[in-house]
């Protein structure tokens, strides 16, 4: 109600602000907050995703040749073997622990910054070995289907490989020098991984510096989502060196 003599509001009276009619302009810029949050939403999921679920990987040499090609790209699943909680030094439960025949994608001891991917052949309290390019664990030879030998130039010494003498089952002889084909029989420690390319003679891996921590293994590679051969590759043609037989090839 209003006062008879003055009209003005009574001072028990609310008064209401009109509100402005919403222009093309405010509803444009509230278009543009909603866009901007969604994408920050989405930008955090992915974050959440790459560093806990899935992350995806380039091949760039050929040391899993005949399993993985240099130009092929894989998504890796991070979970498996449970993965680092991102900004701590704590692990998400792992579903499955590393297995002998895994191929497997870490940070070794060496460089660990970077990624390389290989093959699980020895976990811990085995026994490795190697006659002639033959791989035994525990005394018997392991059958590797999926392993190439290339080099027919005969066997290849080097230095880097004098750490195996710290961890062979017996004292090593004065004689004893490890070569790529022949060395051991040493034993992997508590919590370490040893790995090998399965482009056996074309393969800087554990026999070169050293076993794999378990808590730098990272995932494990779930299939090839896209494959691209450079040297096939036309550069008039986009999809000229696109290997379109690898695409969804599972990897094991």
């Amino acid at each position: 109600m209003r006062d008879s003599e003055h009209g003005q509001p009574r001072a028990d009276e609310p008064i209401e602000r009109a509100e402005r009619p919403r222009g093309s302009r405010s509803r444009h810029v509230e278009g543009a907050l909603d866009w901007l949050r969604s994408l920050a939403v989405a930008f955090v999921l992915f974050l959440v995703i790459r560093a806990t679920l899935v992350e995806a990987f380039k091949i760039p040499t050929s040391s899993m040749e005949g399993t993985l090609l240099v130009g092929d790209f894989l998504l890796v699943n991070k979970a498996v073997y449970g993965a680092r909680v991102p900004g701590t030094e704590r692990f998400l439960p792992a579903i499955e622990e590393p297995a002998r025949g895994d191929v497997i994608v870490f940070h070794p001891p060496h460089e660990p910054r970077r990624n390389y991917v290989k093959r699980v052949v020895g976990a811990p309290a085995d026994t490795l070995e190697m006659r002639d390019k033959r791989l035994y664990l525990n005394g018997e030879e392991v059958s590797e289907p999926y392993v190439r030998y290339l080099d027919a130039r005969g066997d290849a010494a080097h230095p880097d490989m004098e750490w195996q003498s710290n961890h062979l089952i017996a004292a090593p002889s004065p004689g004893y020098h490890p070569t790529r084909d022949n060395w051991g029989p040493l034993v992997v420690p508590p919590g370490s991984y040893f790995v090998l390319g399965d482009n056996r003679d074309n393969s800087e891996d554990s026999r070169y510096w050293g076993f794999v921590a378990r808590d730098q293994i990272r995932g494990r590679p779930w299939f090839v989502y896209y494959s691209f051969d450079r040297l096939e590759g036309d550069e008039r043609s986009r999809w000229g060196g696109v290997r379109w037989g690898r695409v969804g090839t599972l990897i094991r």
